[in-house]
């Protein structure tokens, strides 16, 4: 059986004033699946968190729910 996709990101990707913080992120969420996101300081975690609980828009990109 496959697993029902329950988040998807296409090139999701966030600009501040020319500086990119988030790069074109393609993800996809399974449901009962577990993920987390990994990086040093600065390498756009929690930006790319508030993108996908919309707290803050795209600058490209789609988030597939």
């Amino acid at each position: 059986m496959a697993s029902e996709l329950i988040l998807e990101t296409q090139n999701l990707s966030k600009e501040f004033k020319g500086f990119t913080a988030v790069d074109a992120v393609n993800l996809q969420v399974q449901r009962g699946h577990i993920h987390a996101l990994l990086g040093p300081n600065g390498a756009g975690k929690t930006t790319c968190f508030n993108l996908l609980t919309k707290f803050l828009e795209p600058t490209r990109g789609s988030i597939l729910l």
